[in-house]
């Protein structure tokens, strides 16, 4: 018996509060089979890899199962010919990565929590990395999964690169949270590791110029390896020793390639500052160090509270939100930064972080979730989606059902139909009772 629990700061701050810790069952099956007992069982299921998600999807209940999938860690075959690799749902993200690389591979899938994240709790969560404007986000790279289903049946990964043989409806399963059922492994797709990369930093004026670059460099039609755009205070946080946003773009691929769209590139942060490769290198040295322990060390004094935030919006919309949200997080907690990611020809992440002190536990409670509500309130009334990759859980489920508006029943629909006795995730996508 042991808490079972991921990294929701909140949660966090209720136990650093006094809040109980609630220790559970731990199932660790070896088996499929041993899965599919478990379920037919009828107990109530919530499954978790490295419990590194941010949001409380993870937050089991007494009378509840965890169910740990740390068992199923095998990398079952890597094709460099279809390019390929077929990966059991327990295997961290880190050591998936190390063996693609071994043999000239990339999954291209870097979120900050790759060491410890793993493969199914990346499908689960509907996860995006630092290189998702090259290799896109998880949904992107996922071919088939093999998923116990609540009635203990399994559906395996269907064949061939892509199939017209009805809806994809392996593509429910990503971003469920484990509430349509367990995903056992998946099949994802593959990259050869490029043979040059060219990255180098920008310092822009203020924010609006810097977006509208990277508007201009996703909207030519290249793909950039890496492309990320900090805010005044978040620069800061990046090395920078002066006022302005900083760019930092690398591209990819044969060196030719990567040299023609360095200029794309350039072109778009002619009217930046050129820093360099240093900004680069450094950021690649420290791409991994937002880690748990980190976030756990800054919450650990009393009336101590933060989180991120990461939202998405159209361009037409996103520099009217961030400032938006920029001033309600800096209302509300004294320091706020922003840094934008994940660019699409359509749009892009805004990814806020907000730290501050209360002077008793309750007031820091207080003060955080207003945080959220007036992010939450903002992204709704501007039409910004409230997610772009944490996911929803317990953070996120007062609003999931406004976003999701006239989907919503569609999705109690799916889940009632896969679930009709309720024992998936409780905290999955909304909740249920």
């Amino acid at each position: 018996m042991r808490a079972v629990n991921d990294l929701w700061p909140r949660a966090v701050m209720a136990r650093r509060g006094g809040a109980p810790e609630v220790r559970v069952e731990v199932r660790r099956p070896a088996t499929y089979q041993e899965v599919a007992e478990i379920l037919r069982s009828g107990a109530r299921v919530v499954p978790f890899g490295g419990l590194s998600g941010v949001v409380g999807a993870v937050a089991v209940e007494a009378g509840q199962v965890a169910l740990d999938l740390g068992a199923f860690d095998r990398i079952l075959a890597i094709d460099e010919v279809d390019l390929t690799v077929h990966v059991q749902a327990g295997v961290r993200g880190l050591d998936l990565e190390q063996a693609l690389n071994a043999r000239g591979l990339t999954l291209g899938h870097h979120p900050s929590s790759l060491p410890s994240a793993t493969v199914g709790g990346l499908v689960s969560t509907r996860s995006s990395g630092q290189e998702s404007t090259r290799h896109g986000s998880i949904e992107d790279m996922v071919l088939g999964l093999t998923v116990a289903l609540p009635d203990g049946s399994l559906a395996r990964p269907r064949p061939g690169p892509r199939s017209a043989v009805g809806p994809a409806l392996h593509q429910l399963l990503i971003g469920a949270e484990g509430g349509l059922g367990v995903v056992l492994d998946a099949v994802l797709r593959v990259h050869r590791l490029p043979a040059a990369v060219a990255g180098r930093g920008w310092l822009f004026e203020d924010v609006d110029s810097g977006l509208a670059a990277v508007r201009e460099v996703v909207q030519a039609g290249i793909r950039p390896l890496v492309l990320r755009l900090y805010d005044p205070e978040d620069s800061l946080f990046q090395g920078v020793g002066e006022a302005g946003c900083l760019l930092l773009a690398a591209t990819a691929g044969d060196p030719e390639v990567a040299r023609a769209e360095a200029g794309v590139v350039a072109r778009a942060a002619a009217g930046a500052r050129d820093l360099g490769v240093e900004p680069w290198e450094r950021w690649l040295r420290h791409r991994y160090d937002l880690s748990a322990q980190r976030m756990l060390d800054m919450l650990e004094p009393a009336g101590a509270y933060l989180d991120t935030i990461e939202i998405a919006a159209a361009w037409s919309a996103l520099p009217g939100v961030y400032r938006e949200v920029k001033a309600a997080l800096a209302a509300g907690s004294g320091l706020a930064l922003c840094h934008f990611s994940h660019a699409y020809g359509q749009g892009c992440c805004a990814y806020f972080t907000f730290v501050g002190s209360a002077p008793d536990e309750a007031a820091a409670l207080a003060a955080y979730d207003r945080c959220w509500a007036e992010t939450m309130r903002i992204c709704l009334e501007r039409g910004a989606t409230i997610s772009h990759h944490h996911g929803v859980g317990q953070a996120r489920a007062a609003w999931a059902r406004q976003e999701l508006d006239g989907w919503w029943p569609v999705w109690e629909k799916v889940r009632d139909a896969l679930d009709p006795a309720g024992i998936m995730n409780p905290r999955a996508v909304g909740g249920r009772s």
